[in-house]
């Protein structure tokens, strides 16, 4: 389909999200890849992921830019040959870029009630203002927390960070639709400011340094 959203959050900074409803032979014949990209979704088994990857490029494409323009670094982080910040972040039929003058980082999760069980592997401080016993509230709340961290994850791409250890997401009410998280890893202590939002049934996170 088209171009799902655009988030223009300031003159320096756009979100482009793509719904992914194409089927792979038609992303295929509308996206033209380098080599080394042409050599990572040949190697790829899933469709599914074949097609996020290829949606990305979609998306690249609204913001003016080509898979020519785009390189990854030897931590597998992209760049942008102009010199902008990129991010990148895909999950079952969404996917969705960050790019601005600043340093960004993005991740879109679908709402699943499997993030639960694994809680307690990337929260902290964050249960004392996590209720469980409101199970939706919950499963949103952990969503956007996993999404804070990851994206934020994105941004530094150190080996070693931990999302429970070293990242903290402040306290924060679903209708703000923003927080504070910090990350704190040696002698790195950094602030983001995390904005999120849903869409239909996923969390679309996005950080700032």
């Amino acid at each position: 389909m088209p171009l799902y959203k655009k988030i223009q959050f300031n003159s320096a900074t756009a979100i482009y999200v793509w719904k992914i409803t194409e089927p792979l032979e038609q992303l295929l014949e509308e996206v033209s890849l380098n080599p080394i990209c042409q050599l990572r979704i040949d190697g790829m088994k899933s469709e599914l992921h074949q097609r996020g990857f290829l949606s990305v490029r979609k998306l690249l494409n609204e913001a003016g830019y080509t898979d020519f323009d785009l390189y990854y670094d030897e931590f597998g982080k992209p760049h942008l040959h102009d010199g902008k910040h990129i991010s990148i972040t895909h999950s079952y039929q969404f996917a969705a870029i960050i790019i601005s003058d600043e340093i960004v980082g993005i991740d879109i999760e679908l709402q699943r009630e499997k993030i639960i069980r694994i809680a307690d592997k990337f929260c902290d401080a964050e249960f004392e203002y996590l209720d469980r016993e409101k199970t939706a509230e919950y499963i949103k709340k952990l969503t956007v927390i996993w999404g804070a961290k990851e994206a934020i994850f994105k941004i530094r791409n150190e080996k070693g960070i931990s999302f429970k250890d070293h990242i903290a997401v402040n306290e924060f009410d679903l209708n703000q639709t923003q927080t504070i998280a910090s990350l704190h890893f040696g002698s790195l202590h950094k602030d983001f400011k995390i904005y999120f939002e849903e869409v239909e049934d996923f969390t679309l996170v996005y950080a700032l340094e």
